[in-house]
Formats: C-alpha cells, sequence, structure tokens
C-alpha cells in the first residue's frame, strides 16, 4: 500500500542488523481507481452544466399555442384511384370545394395526406397542389415505421 521502507539484509555474515531503504516503486492502482472515478462524474456533471444556464426570458401579451384539439384531417388516395376526405370518397372536381369549406370551420391550416405506396410521384404532387389550392399550405405526408434507410 503505497511507498514503504524495505529491510534488505546482506552483505556480511555476521551482522545482525539489515539495512532500510526506501521502496523505489509506487502502487498505481488506487490512484488509476481515483482518476476513473473524477471521469465518470466529471462525464456525468458536464452535460448538466449547459443545460441549467439561467435566463429570463422576454415577457409578452401572446396566448400560448394551444394543443390540437381537433381531428386531424386527411385525404387519402387510394391505389384504385379515388379520393377520400376522413371517411368518404370525394371526386376530383370536388375536392377544393369541399375542402374550402371545411378550412372556413377550421382553426388549422395541418392536413395529413395519405397515399398508397403504388401510387405514382406525379399524381400525389398533384393532389398536393389541390391541397395548397384549397388553403392548405401545411401537408404532413404520413409514412409507415421501419422502411430501408438511406444508403444502406
Amino acid at each position: 500500500m503505497g511507498a514503504g521502507v524495505v529491510k534488505k539484509s546482506g552483505g556480511r555474515r555476521g551482522s545482525r542488523r539489515g539495512r532500510s531503504q526506501p521502496m523505489a516503486e509506487i502502487n498505481v492502482t488506487p490512484f488509476v481507481d481515483v482518476m476513473l472515478v473524477l471521469l465518470i462524474v466529471f462525464m456525468v456533471a458536464a452535460p448538466m452544466l449547459t443545460v441549467g444556464v439561467p435566463l429570463e426570458l422576454p415577457k409578452t401579451a401572446a396566448t400560448a399555442v394551444p394543443s390540437e384539439q381537433e381531428e386531424p384531417l386527411t385525404v387519402s388516395i387510394t391505389p384504385e384511384g379515388p379520393l377520400v376526405l376522413m371517411t368518404s370518397e370525394v371526386a376530383e372536381e370536388e375536392l377544393i370545394s369541399r375542402l374550402a369549406a371545411v378550412a372556413a370551420e377550421r382553426q388549422s391550416n395541418k392536413i395529413y395526406l395519405r397515399a398508397d405506396g403504388s401510387i405514382p410521384y406525379a399524381r400525389v404532387m398533384q393532389v398536393m397542389g389541390a391541397l395548397n389550392a384549397a388553403g392548405y399550405n401545411n401537408i404532413v405526408l404520413v409514412t409507415e415505421t421501419g422502411g430501408p434507410r438511406m444508403g444502406g
């Protein structure tokens, strides 16, 4: 445990006293243990230092952003061809007028677009253009999770 004194006997045969010499080695195991504990403490504490920055945020008269209470408005493009607004089929000619009527009574301009994977890209863009013409500029494309990643 640390530095100490080592007794060496040697030299003459008749000598009863051994010589004391300081030990030349230092046990570094406790030192390494303490350093690893300190490293772990600093690694855990470092992210907390940036999070706890005290700020006095500016005050405003604006109200808090409300959470969406409305049912999400969805348009679906089926592989057979018809468009479905929520749960009812809609002819292409009626889509813009029906969406404009719905937009007048809704607070949010967010709309969810669901399209089958086999639908051509041009068709999806055509429907997105109609949604935009009806006043919906916040279009969310709905997908499934777990698909292939880019780059392999």
